[in-house]
């Protein structure tokens, strides 16, 4: 399998008044083309920092001090290395090949704009070309239908309009073009690439099953439902046709039936574009229902990566074999795991799991476990 993307020795540490907090330690991580990825373990365990690192958005006084992240931008032989890349070059992959789906949708959307501005935005950002095309294509067909004495002193001013919409689809980065359409007259032409984006947006709607899309792209995020508003941001991270799509616990907010239509949906959507997905969650029920591999992090380390199958049928590591004890089962009594996750400003040394840990060594207080394979495909990072 080509991996869509690679990290090697990803390293992030928070500079704070009390000391130097690491936060993700060594991580190496793969994810293959159109393979769903599942990231679970407790929270603070460091699942959404690697997401926020892939997308090069850690909050200060976080920093990314050492590794790689290699992504396979264009689905050639070269990959990237997004930590080498200029700001320019990693926002316009930003949204476009890697997008995100954030926790809390209510959170992720703008309260004073429409739905339908904000998935436009992103669409006017990452493809514009195809919205000027759409714009001229829209003055070709009105300039076809055109009749009576009204269309005759109209068709000059629409063709000036379609030669602008095609010189911008042709060089949307034209300085000329941005001056010119400085002038109010000229900007009062350009009215059309708004309604062709807002038209875009709609069709992104409905791809992410949304009923009379037509409406709600008119309507704001207050007034939709939880669900609704989870597919809209759905909608707008899938609006540009992303390579990787990182999905950050999006059903958590959810009830139990929306949360089933969603995880359906994401598959759907897998599918239909090709699209390889990072999903971030603390329920393993819903890792296993979703995921073609699964990693099992814990504070800011991996420690066992398998598929879904292997995963729940063999864990090897002591801290997967824990939570999945404490998974309540029908007739079986949750076991908790006692203890709980390190202060990562006075971290335990050796395996940073062995205090809490009922097979624990002295070995495992002395020194770090490495990644191993166990079996094909099965990594873990353990003495035992």
């Amino acid at each position: 399998m080509n991996d869509l993307l690679t990290i090697k020795g990803l390293t992030v540490r928070f500079h704070i008044y009390e000391g130097i907090a690491p936060a993700l330690q060594d991580l190496d991580l793969a994810i293959g083309q159109k393979e769903t990825f599942g990231l679970v373990g407790e929270t603070g365990c460091g699942k959404t920092l690697t997401a926020l690192a892939i997308l090069r958005l850690i909050p200060p006084p976080g920093k990314i001090e050492s590794g790689t992240i290699m992504f396979n931008a264009n689905g050639g032989s070269e990959p990237v290395d997004l930590l080498a890349l200029s700001e320019p070059d990693m926002r316009s992959l930003r949204g476009s090949r890697i997008s995100m789906i954030f926790q809390e949708p209510s959170a992720a959307l703008n309260p004073v704009f429409t739905i339908g501005d904000q998935i436009a935005e992103a669409i006017l950002l990452h493809r514009p070309e195809e919205v000027y095309q759409q714009a001229a294509d829209a003055v070709d067909q009105r300039l076809a239908n055109a009749a009576g004495p009204v269309s005759i002193l109209a068709r000059p001013v629409w063709s000036v309009e379609r030669r602008l919409y095609r010189q911008l689809a042709r060089n949307p980065e034209s300085v000329w073009l941005k001056f010119v359409g400085r002038v109010p007259l000229v900007r009062r032409l350009l009215w059309r690439i708004s309604v062709e984006a807002e038209k875009m947006a709609a069709e992104a709607l409905k791809d992410v099953e949304i009923p009379d899309a037509a409406r709600v792209v008119r309507q704001y995020p207050h007034q939709l439902s939880g669900g609704m508003k989870q597919r809209a941001v759905i909608a707008m991270a899938l609006a540009c046709c992303p390579k990787l799509l990182i999905a950050d616990e999006p059903t958590t907010s959810l009830d139990v039936t929306i949360e089933a239509q969603i995880l359906e949906l994401l598959r759907k959507l897998k599918v239909d574009t090709e699209a390889s997905i990072l999903y971030i969650t603390h329920d393993l029920a819903v890792a296993a229902q979703i995921c073609d591999r699964v990693g099992v992090m814990y504070s800011g380390t991996l420690c066992e990566v398998a598929t879904a199958e292997e995963m729940y049928g063999n864990p090897l590591h002591p801290y997967t074999k824990a939570l999945l004890a404490a998974v309540p089962k029908p007739g079986v009594e949750p076991s908790p795991i006692r203890g709980f996750i390190p202060d990562p400003l006075s971290l335990p040394p050796g395996c940073r799991f062995h205090p809490r840990c009922d097979y624990a060594t002295e070995m495992c207080s002395k020194e770090t476990p490495t990644m191993r394979e166990v079996t094909p495909g099965h990594l873990v990072a353990c003495h035992v």
